[in-house]
């Protein structure tokens, strides 16, 4: 008997069907993938099995008795727990505060057990920081802590790995695999598809809403299982083309910033330079700076003009300038945080485009062209693969991946000396991952400079030039790539390396 099976579940909205006919089951004891590109339904089955949603048509079985959860409360009274991939904590509220909201127990208590199971997992987090002061990669730990401390009997997953460094990865699916055998079933979402490989008995592959396969991951390659999702072969990487780096264009220079948060992490020493003609990868587990380092780089955080000099942007001191101003002389910035961030949810996608591009003639005499604005909209949406009804469409409106897809096109699209993108693919189906990295690898060759901070060590490795470990505020030197792994730069992610200044 199936411990989860949905049958002829289908869920609209307005004219667009977000799943049709979806038949599932999850075995008892297993993990099982769900596969499928950007917008294929994966989040809106999750939040009807979840209870988050209502299916149209269709039902739901629980261990063999039909449910229809109808609230994520009835769903973990049954024993169905979930992640997300958009997170659901109070920013006001300490860690722990946030975990009592659901989870039973003196708080005392609550803490003990989050540093005990964040240990076990590789998934450390301070129970009594405050969420607003976390990054996005430590509030998905608060996450992935409090769905296993209510002791599911199925728990799904989306995107749980991409705060992990490769150990803390490896420890972590061993902790999946010991709840597989004590009898917990898990539903994992995930676009690495060797992880999906490596650790699920089952997978289920969406396209369009729809079920179009259901297989033994093991016994497929990589490329095949891609190819299966996204309906074509993948293209190959572009390479990056032999050539001089050119001259600096962005560096820190001793960079030193005490955090004004306080649970953040100051910035100490942090020398860098990045160069024309090529990539410079930043990799770290998160919560180790990086929202630090982001800040300053980009103009959000501006430093006391006589440290003008510690941030240098086409062989001037930017330091005391703010984003607007570095932006006006040639810098783009992709914020890891898409929603609010790096776009407002409620206002257009043109409108969106504004915000960033109206030095592009989109405001003329001091009134806004909309034609011109709508068009821009529209190229990005054509040249990124923006699955959107159009340019009117709310940014809040898209899946976390097309939104993604949607910034890194408006800031490409302003042809910067300075790109600079904080998680390029983060939440990013596999194929528009690589058309992401063909393009950045694309801006390398034409003669770009180009910073990538990214928990992603595969794509480290894929599209860099250089690439530097942030741990606890400080920077590795660069680790050239021929002459490392990910094994060497999860070491030094962990600080089993010393962590020294960058030259």
């Amino acid at each position: 008997m199936s411990l989860l099976r949905l049958q002829g579940v289908s869920k609209r909205y307005g004219a667009v069907a977000a799943n049709t006919a979806i038949d599932l089951s999850v075995a008892p004891k297993s993990i099982h993938a769900i596969l499928g590109e950007n917008g294929a339904g994966k989040s809106t089955l999750m939040k009807l099995i979840y209870g988050v949603e209502t299916p149209d048509e269709g039902t739901m079985e629980w261990q063999g008795r039909a449910v229809r959860p109808g609230s994520p409360a009835e769903a973990r009274a049954i024993g169905i727990g979930m992640v997300f991939q958009h997170f659901s904590l109070f920013e006001t509220l300490t860690v722990t505060e946030n975990i009592a909201l659901i989870v039973p127990g003196a708080k005392a208590a609550l803490a003990a057990r989050i540093r005990e199971l964040g240990r076990a997992y590789g998934l450390e987090v301070d129970p009594e920081a405050q969420v607003h002061a976390l990054s996005v990669g430590e509030r998905q730990r608060v996450e992935i802590l409090r769905c296993l401390m209510l002791e599911p009997k199925l728990l799904i997953l989306d995107e749980p790995t991409s705060v992990l460094a490769p150990q803390s990865v490896a420890l972590l699916f061993e902790t999946l695999r010991r709840l597989r055998d004590g009898g917990v079933s898990i539903l994992f979402i995930s676009h690495k598809l060797e992880e999906i490989r490596a650790l699920c008995d089952r997978a289920t592959i969406l396209r369009a809403g729809r079920v179009t396969g259901e297989l033994d991951p093991r016994a497929h390659a990589a490329a095949d299982l891609a190819a299966l999702m996204i309906g074509r072969a993948m293209p190959a990487p572009l390479p990056a083309e032999p050539r001089a780096p050119g001259p600096a264009l962005l560096e820190a220079v001793g960079l030193d910033l005490p955090s004004e948060a306080a649970f953040g992490v100051s910035l100490r020493g942090i020398s860098l330079s990045v160069r024309a003609g090529e990539i410079v990868g930043i990799a770290g587990i998160s919560g180790n700076g990086q929202q630090e380092l982001a800040a300053a780089l980009s103009g959000e955080t501006r430093l006391p003009e006589a440290a003008r000099d510690m941030v240098r942007m086409l062989g001037q001191g930017v330091g005391h300038l703010g984003a607007a101003r570095r932006r006006a002389m040639g810098f783009a910035f992709v914020p890891e945080e898409r929603l609010g961030r790096g776009a407002v949810p409620e206002m257009s996608l043109s409108d969106n485009t504004l915000l960033t591009a109206h030095g592009r003639g989109l405001v003329r005499h001091g009134l806004i062209d909309r034609r011109a604005e709508a068009a821009l909209t529209r190229r990005c949406i054509a040249d990124f693969d923006v699955r959107t009804p159009g340019p009117e469409a709310e940014a809040g409106a898209l899946s976390g991946g097309n939104l993604q897809k949607f910034i890194i096109g408006r800031e490409m699209l302003l042809e910067p000396q300075v790109l600079f993108v904080a998680q390029p693919t983060w939440g990013v189906d596999i194929g528009a991952a690589a058309a992401i990295r063909h393009r950045l690898v694309a801006m390398r060759n034409a003669g770009r400079a180009i910073l990538v901070i990214s928990e992603e060590l595969e794509e480290l490795f894929e599209i860099c030039d250089r690439l530097h470990v942030l741990h606890q505020g400080r920077l590795s030197p660069a680790l050239p790539l021929p002459e490392t792994s990910a094994e060497v730069v999860g070491e030094w992610m962990i600080g089993a390396r010393g962590v020294g200044h960058a030259a």
